[in-house]
C-alpha cells in the first residue's frame, strides 16, 4: 500500500512541536474510544455467533488499541527536548514507534492466518454464524472508514507520518470489515467454509502492512532520504536566498518527522568571511521557516564573477 506523501508547501503552515504533539494525541485518544468500543462488542459477538471471521476483526481492533497507546507513547517521549546525547532531540521515537506499529500488526497477522488455516483443514467444524454478526461487521465498517478519515485529515495538517501510519491502519480495519461483512453473508447463503476464508483474507491484508510499515521505518532509521519534490523544495528556498550564487550537494535524511539538512552553498569569492557566514545564516532560516528542517548545516563555497577582479575582498555581500 502506498501512502500519501507529506510535503511542504511554501505557503503552509509550518507547525510548532507542540501543535502537532497536540493533535496528535487528540486524534489518538478518539481512535482509543473507537476501538475499545469495537474490540468488546466484536470479540463478544463474534463468540456468541460463531463467526471466525467477525472474531478476527475483534483482534485486529485489539492490536489498533494497542498501536495507540505505542503512538501516544512516543509522541511524549519526541516533544522532549535535544540534551547532551541526544543533540538533535528525540523525533526518531516516532521512527521507531512506526516500527513496532509494523512488528505489532505483522505478528497479529500470522497468528490469523494460522487460526484461518487450521479451520480450513477441517472444514466440517465450521458452523453457521448468527445474523447479528453481520450488523456489526457494518458498524464496524462504517466506525473504521470514519476514523480514517479524521486521522488523515488531522496527519495531513500537522504533516505527521507516525499519524499518517495509524490512519491507514484504521483504513485496513474498515477494509477487513468489509471482508469479513461478505464472508458472514456467504456462510448465512449456506457456504459456511467463506466464513474462515474472511478470516484468512483479514490475516493476510494485517501481515502485509505490518511489514510494509516495518520496513519503512527500518529505512527511515537508516538515515533514508526525502523525496525528490522536497528535497528540490528545498534547494529553490536555498537558492531564493539574496546572495547565493548556486547551491549543490544538497543531503537530506528524515529524523522523524522532520528532516536534517547538509548543503553547499555557492556565494561571490569577492565578499569577507563575515559576509558569506551572514548569507548562510540567511539561507537557514529561510529553509526552517518554510520547510519541516529541524536543522541546516552549510558549507561556503567560493564563487568568482568573471566580471569582477578578485584580488582583494569587498566589504559586504552584494544583494
Amino acid at each position: 500500500m502506498n501512502f500519501p506523501d507529506i510535503v511542504d508547501d511554501p505557503e503552509d503552515t509550518v507547525h510548532t512541536a507542540a501543535e502537532r504533539a497536540a493533535a496528535a494525541s487528540r486524534s489518538t485518544w478518539v481512535s482509543v474510544g473507537v476501538n475499545i468500543v469495537l474490540t468488546a462488542t466484536q470479540i463478544a459477538v463474534g463468540v456468541f455467533s460463531k463467526s471466525q471471521g467477525l472474531i478476527a476483526d475483534g483482534i485486529h481492533s485489539l492490536s489498533d488499541l494497542v498501536a495507540d497507546f505505542v503512538v501516544l507513547f512516543a509522541g511524549h517521549h519526541a516533544r522532549k527536548d535535544a540534551d547532551e546525547d541526544h543533540p538533535y532531540g528525540h523525533q526518531r521515537f516516532e521512527t521507531a514507534a512506526s516500527l513496532v506499529l509494523g512488528l505489532l500488526l505483522l505478528a497479529v497477522g500470522v497468528g490469523m492466518l494460522w487460526s484461518a488455516f487450521r479451520k480450513l483443514e477441517a472444514p466440517e467444524t465450521v458452523q453457521q454464524v448468527h445474523i447479528l454478526a453481520l450488523w456489526v461487521a457494518g458498524g464496524a465498517l462504517v466506525a473504521k472508514e470514519l476514523l480514517f478519515r479524521y486521522m488523515l485529515t488531522v496527519a495531513k495538517r500537522v504533516k505527521s507520518s507516525m499519524l499518517v501510519a495509524n490512519a491507514w491502519h484504521a483504513r485496513s480495519d474498515a477494509a477487513s470489515s468489509l471482508v469479513v461483512g461478505l464472508g458472514i453473508i456467504g456462510n448465512l447463503a449456506g457456504y459456511p467454509i467463506l466464513d474462515p476464508i474472511a478470516a484468512l483474507i483479514v490475516g493476510f491484508m494485517v501481515a502485509k502492512m505490518g511489514w510494509e510499515f516495518s520496513w519503512s521505518a527500518m529505512h527511515d532509521l537508516m538515515d533514508r532520504a526525502v523525496d525528490e519534490q522536497e528535497v528540490e523544495a528545498i534547494r529553490a528556498t536555498l537558492a531564493g536566498t539574496p546572495g547565493v550564487s548556486g547551491v549543490h550537494d544538497v543531503r537530506t535524511r528524515k529524523m522523524g518527522d522532520m528532516i536534517v539538512v547538509d548543503a553547499h552553498l555557492e556565494v561571490d569569492a569577492a565578499i569577507t568571511v563575515e559576509a558569506g557566514h551572514d548569507i548562510s545564516v540567511l539561507a537557514r532560516q529561510r529553509v526552517m521557516q518554510r520547510h519541516r528542517v529541524l536543522n541546516l548545516m552549510t558549507h561556503v563555497d567560493p564563487w568568482k564573477r568573471p566580471d569582477l577582479d578578485h584580488s582583494t575582498p569587498a566589504g559586504s555581500a552584494a544583494n
